[in-house]
């Protein structure tokens, strides 16, 4: 599959594995791929980011998703079913770091190995490599670029694409952003 990545592509994710060490994180996440795509300059994915302003609100991405590892993961619908229920997913963070020290939630799995000069990636990152894969040959491309990688990670449920969607960057404003509106119907009709 790798024989396919862009040099983009592959860019994305060398620079993930970049983020990961510099955070000192076990494997690399999708959080350290969307981070990484934020990063790049002149690309596809770079304009669609631009277009969509999150180039702009890099900051506002990052706290969104710092606080998302701090809740353990959880989405924005998570902790609203929640609150629907009467839990305050807020407050037992709280009590968890007060009891555990900051951050308890957020805690790496210690104690995976690592093959010596590779870093892992997450069971979540390699799908979004292989949902990039699909997304690729579903419109025709016999290349995976960066803009595969970040529409894999809008159409992938979870924190990453919870986050991109509140910065206004879904499945269907990506395509748009990148293809126009000719995108978001072809994408539809390969979906």
């Amino acid at each position: 599959m790798f024989e396919r990545f862009t040099k983009g592509a592959r860019a994305t994710v060398t620079g993930a594995v970049t983020h990961a060490e510099r955070a000192g994180s076990g494997p690399v996440t999708e959080e350290h791929l969307l981070l990484a795509l934020l990063d790049q300059e002149g690309s596809r994915a770079s304009f669609a980011v631009a277009a969509l302003g999150l180039a702009d609100r890099g900051a506002s991405v990052a706290a969104a998703l710092a606080d998302a590892r701090r809740r353990g993961g959880m989405t924005r619908a998570d902790v609203d079913a929640l609150a629907g229920i009467g839990i305050d997913l807020t407050a037992i963070v709280d009590r968890i770091e007060e009891a555990h020290g900051e951050g308890a939630l957020g805690a790496e799995r210690k104690g995976r190995r690592r093959w010596a000069g590779h870093r892992m990636f997450t069971r979540e990152a390699k799908a979004i490599l292989e949902k990039s894969l699909r997304i690729a040959l579903g419109r025709g491309d016999r290349f995976i670029g960066e803009e595969h990688v970040l529409l894999a990670l809008t159409a992938n449920p979870g924190v990453v694409a919870d986050v991109l969607a509140e910065h206004g960057a879904t499945y269907e404003t990506v395509s748009r952003a990148l293809y126009g509106d000719g995108g978001a119907q072809r994408d539809r009709k390969a979906g």
